[in-house]
């Protein structure tokens, strides 16, 4: 496997019962690269999102993430990624300090590198003043940033975020991404979900699953050649309306 590639899926199954969520698939991300995961609701991208992160055990297949096996090594993975998940992850009850404090000790960060990095995403995000604020009163799009920067607080090459946009405003989706494109730069590799086809636009490739297989991936601009359409919308329209 070369060393280029973060994470390697072939043959990918999952199971539950007689219901196959993940039907073969292959694929192979890039370090650096925005990797967008897209399909409608019940296609099977958040089972593949769990597997991958360790989360969950497939049922057949050969995959690796950050160096790791899936099936020998899910703890050696989830301390060697960032996760963001669908639903919103932070203790509402826990200070917006107290929150990065608490997962940082959970990655097994020093307390020095801690302290640092903490200090470093609240100047970043301009949320000293509010920095001892229960997370239950700030801002959806506040939180949804927040919650970015723990998932790469202990500095992690690959992180993964499950529809991290969801409900906010579009001012704050362009900030979020304006997050996710300086950590890409710093040379970490995003995997993300999204229902948002504009955001497609972002990714440095996309993969389109339906009904537990993948059915198209490659760069945006070459999806929207190959399926002559204007915009990932259309894209994403014409595989999911497809029999």
């Amino acid at each position: 496997m070369s060393d280029d590639i973060i994470i390697f899926v072939e043959n990918l199954v999952k199971k539950f019962g007689d219901f196959t969520a993940n039907n073969n698939l292959s694929f192979n991300v890039y370090r650096g690269e925005i990797f967008g995961f897209l399909g409608p609701n019940g296609a099977g991208k958040t089972t593949a999102l769990k597997i991958l992160s360790g989360l969950l055990k497939p049922t057949s297949g050969t995959m690796n993430v950050a160096g790791f096996d899936v099936y020998t090594e899910s703890e050696k993975i989830k301390k060697s990624i960032g996760y963001m998940s669908q639903r919103f992850s932070l203790y509402e009850d826990l200070t917006v300090f107290e929150n990065m404090r608490f997962y940082g000790g959970i990655y097994g960060m020093s307390k020095t590198d801690i302290k640092s990095r903490t200090e470093y995403f609240l100047y970043k995000l301009n949320f000293q003043d509010i920095r001892n604020k229960q997370v239950k009163d700030v801002p959806l799009g506040w939180r949804q940033k927040l919650a970015f920067c723990v998932a790469v607080l202990h500095d992690p090459p690959l992180v993964f975020l499950d529809e991290p946009t969801s409900g906010v405003d579009p001012v704050t989706r362009r900030q979020f991404w304006n997050l996710i494109y300086e950590n890409t730069h710093a040379g970490k590799t995003v995997f993300i979900t999204t229902h948002y086809m504009d955001e497609a636009e972002y990714c440095t490739r996309v993969s389109i699953m339906k009904d537990g297989e993948i059915k198209a991936l490659d760069e945006p601009k070459v999806l929207k050649q190959r399926y002559e359409a204007e915009n990932m919308n259309q894209v994403f329209l014409k595989i999911a309306s497809r029999e």
